[in-house]
């Protein structure tokens, strides 16, 4: 099946606050029915109205045949970024450096259930990522995820492990990737 993509900012993002919902609640229907309060709809929705607000903000959309099929998104972190608190494992001084143009946080990437182990989460990966200006990403992704592997074979290495200051954070392992792809 044909995949097309489609980017948006941070203010385009939000007015396809639907779309987002419906395929974070397909990707995500297990952890939501297990009541795993991180996962569940109202904070996910939270978390990404306060997202569209960073600078640099880029959410992509994937269809299959004009139906959203899944989605990425991220920014990259300015140096008063607070996505570093948290972390677990002591890492070299100054890997935390960030100045805006050093580290894109690839934070959400996600397909609907009917397209998943298609190919289109990596293609979904790479549309996000192809010509980004910055020389890494960084990704929190939990130990237990489907998609853990994937990633791990798409180039991504485990530099150690953050649980973010938000309410109900699980603790996640740090993967970061050189860029460009």
């Amino acid at each position: 099946m044909a995949v097309t993509f489609e980017h948006f900012n941070g203010e385009q993002a939000r007015a396809r606050r639907d779309d987002v919902a419906d395929i974070h609640r397909d990707a995500y229907s297990k952890k939501i029915a297990e009541g795993d309060r991180f996962a569940a709809g109202q904070a996910f929705m939270k978390r990404f109205d306060a997202y569209t607000e960073r600078d640099g903000f880029d959410l992509v959309i994937a269809y299959e045949e004009g139906r959203p099929a899944g989605q990425a998104w991220g920014w990259p972190l300015p140096a008063d970024t607070g996505w570093w608190g948290g972390l677990l494992t002591p890492v070299e001084p100054g890997y935390l450096d960030e100045d805006g143009t050093r580290t894109f946080a690839l934070s959400e990437l996600m397909v609907r259930q009917e397209s998943s182990g298609q190919g289109a989460g990596h293609k979904l990966h790479n549309e996000l990522l192809n010509g980004r200006p910055e020389q890494r990403c960084t990704l929190l992704v939990r130990p237990t995820n489907d998609a853990y592997e994937a990633y791990r074979r798409w180039g991504w290495k485990t530099i150690g492990q953050l649980r973010p200051n938000m309410p109900d954070a699980p603790t996640f392992d740090v993967l970061m990737l050189d860029l460009p792809l």
